[in-house]
């Protein structure tokens, strides 16, 4: 067990010996699980969509990424061995006639992702691994990456791992097309939205894949490629990261969190990847003792949450191992992609960022809250519980106008570093957190997805978000298919327009709706608001009030309330068990209508998550709406007297 350095770490106590030693015991940990040639990795657990075969492969290229890294930051010393060891490994997965062969990239498309990983694994060890292969093994391995030339890749981060590969074949002499990494790089650039974020693909489609893919590939390639990389675009990319780098750093929580948002959360710190690539190359104004508490913190987060587990392995889940939360392309050597967050150890012990002294976050310095305009967020942190929300008007996994319904880990309209929507069971087809919807007489909730986004500001200290959406309900019940972060479809039936908005200070959002149509409305529809969920390993605590309607919800860590300000008669729980990776008890806040909403009215109401497990609720806004010609306009008078104003624009005609 390695000592804590509060002098040089006062925040996390986590110095480059504590990253190096829990890089170590991760390799070490797979060895068990190996076969006698290395070729295989064969971990426990349930197999991904595309067998055994490959998920083998995933856990031996992942986790040689981390052996590579390690042995660049130590400039070659190897006390374990880590070289021979993948060598060995190389040797039989490259050759054909080996019984531990590995499927080859143009016959199975995850391995076009892991021969992204082999290949830069073999460029950042250059010298003490390819140079020291018998040509044999040169061969089998250049004859093995070489089957992704020429071959198709989808138009989101994957067009990385074939300029990636193409790039170290070049270097080695192996065959490449110039064709194939110029269109990759224009799919790159097509990606690019706004002030450093990125979308992994056409849809809205914004999560951590936009720091550990489409941030951390460019610049580690620009290294790669050497001349090759125009210096302009190396520029362009270093001025895009810096601006992301801003936002990545406000979404940490004090206790480490990343944000609970987006796919393959499983890959855990994986998050601080554009972190140490930032420190690498200098792509950010942010003081390396800053970057490294931020990733620090994820490292001691996730350790203090029991991952690895006790046999050093990263299972599949958050916290411990919870196999339900993995989307269909995961399998047990998926968690290893977490190699990305330690990047950070091929950077020598006297580079700053390890030599710096740390410095807080955003939310341990003060308050915080900014708009990020391009995925639609309105980041409020809070320093007295170290707590980071997001209140999402502009992501979701689709399109506008898409008619599938709500991904929970997209289209929810609030995320934090302190909760996760529930993933399982019924909520995949009704969305019951975090949400604004009409619950039909049956009982099933509508959909926002596929909204459009209105605004996203903040004005005079308070932020505020506006969307309309064409609701609907969808019957996702035949709906099977491979999870890739989208929400499921479905037979639909139209719901109403509804207009929503946000407005948030502090911990306070003040959220509104108003629906602006009739459709699908009948005598047994109403509206309802939930909020944040609360998940502990036993049941939270609740109570509920009537006047106002409040419902409270309180954990060990946090307390959710929900207060109708505006329009709502009934307050509930929602209580589910199995549903979140952070607890088997599972609670949600809910206001309800006690009748059908009319077209025009609007609904308020107070949305609070702390990190002070209390029910006693503080002084809360009061707010008015005026209606008129352009729409209504809303008056939020803050408990210290602050008033705020906000237009929900009238409907559509």
């Amino acid at each position: 067990m390695i000592t804590e350095d509060r002098r040089l770490s006062p925040y996390s106590g986590y110095t480059r010996a504590h990253w190096a030693a829990a890089a170590d015991r991760m390799l070490l940990a797979l060895r068990p699980y190996a076969s006698p040639d290395h070729a295989r990795i064969d971990l426990p657990g349930p197999a991904s969509a595309y067998g055994p075969d490959s998920d083998s492969l995933e856990a031996f290229s992942r986790s040689f990424l981390l052996a590579a890294i390690r042995l660049r930051g130590e400039a070659g010393a190897d006390p374990h061995g880590l070289a021979d060891w993948y060598a060995a490994g190389l040797r039989a997965g490259t050759d054909p006639t080996a019984p531990t062969a590995w499927p080859r990239p143009d016959r199975l498309d995850q391995a076009k992702v892991e021969a992204c990983s082999i290949a830069l694994g073999l460029h950042l060890t250059r010298p003490w691994l390819w140079d020291r292969l018998d040509e044999a093994t040169r061969q089998r391995t250049v004859d093995w990456l070489a089957t992704v030339v020429g071959q198709p890749y989808p138009p989101i981060n994957w067009v990385w791992f074939q300029i990636v590969v193409e790039t170290f074949l070049r270097s080695v002499g192996g065959p490449w097309s110039a064709q194939d990494i110029e269109s990759g790089l224009a799919v790159h650039e097509s990606l690019y939205r706004a002030d450093g974020w990125y979308s992994d693909g056409p849809e809205r489609s914004y999560d951590h894949y936009v720091g550990w893919a489409l941030h951390v590939y460019p610049l580690l390639w620009a290294d790669q490629a050497g001349d090759g990389c125009p210096d302009d675009l190396r520029q362009l990319w270093r001025s895009r990261l810096s601006a992301y780098v801003d936002d990545a750093l406000r979404l940490v929580g004090a206790d480490g969190a990343p944000l609970m948002q987006g796919r393959s959360l499983s890959y855990r710190f994986a998050a601080a990847a554009p972190l140490w690539v930032a420190a690498m190359t200098g792509a950010t104004e942010a003081p390396p003792g800053q970057l490294r508490r931020a990733a620090s913190g994820m490292l001691r987060y996730f350790h203090g949450h029991g991952a690895p587990d006790r046999r050093g392995l990263l299972t599949l889940g958050w916290h411990h191992e919870w196999p339900a939360m993995a989307q269909s392309y995961s399998g047990p050597g998926s968690p290893y992609w977490a190699a990305k967050g330690m990047l950070g150890l091929a950077l020598p012990a006297d580079h700053p960022v390890w030599t710096a002294t740390e410095e807080p976050l955003p939310v341990e310095r003060a308050d915080l809250l900014v708009a990020a305009p391009t995925p639609g967020w309105l980041i409020a942190g809070t320093r007295c519980d170290g707590v980071v929300r997001v209140v999402n008007h502009g992501t979701d996994h689709s399109v506008p106008g898409d008619e599938r319904a709500d991904s929970p880990l997209y289209a929810r309209l609030g995320y934090s570093t302190a909760t996760m929507p529930p993933l399982t069971g019924e909520t995949v087809g009704d969305p019951s957190d975090n949400s604004v919807t009409l619950v039909d007489a049956g009982g099933r909730r509508g959909h926002r997805n596929g909204f459009v986004a209105l605004d996203c500001r903040v004005v005079d200290g308070v932020g505020q978000a506006v969307s309309r959406a064409a609701t609907r309900w969808v019957d996702t019940a035949d709906d099977t298919g491979p999870d890739h972060g989208s929400g499921r479809a479905g037979p639909v039936r139209r719901g109403p327009v509804v207009t929503m908005a946000s407005v948030v200070r502090g911990a306070i959002e003040v959220r509104l709706a108003r629906l602006d149509s009739t459709d699908g409305i009948d005598d047994g529809t109403v509206l309802e608001f939930s909020g944040w969920p609360v998940a502990d390993a036993v049941a939270p605590s609740a109570r509920t009030g009537v006047d106002p309607p409040t419902c409270v919800v309180a954990g060990a860590a946090v307390t959710s309330r929900l207060v109708g300000l505006a329009g709502f008669t009934h307050a509930l729980v929602r209580r589910e068990r199995s549903t979140s990776p952070l607890g088997d008890h599972v609670a949600v806040p809910v206001l309800r209508t006690a009748t059908p909403p009319t077209v025009g009215q609007v609904h308020v109401a107070a949305v609070l998550l702390t990190g002070v497990p209390t029910d006693t609720a503080g002084p809360l806004p009061a707010v008015t709406v005026t209606a008129g010609p352009d729409g209504d306009t809303v008056a939020v008078r803050w408990p210290d007297g602050h008033t705020s104003t906000l237009l929900l624009p009238a409907a559509p005609r």
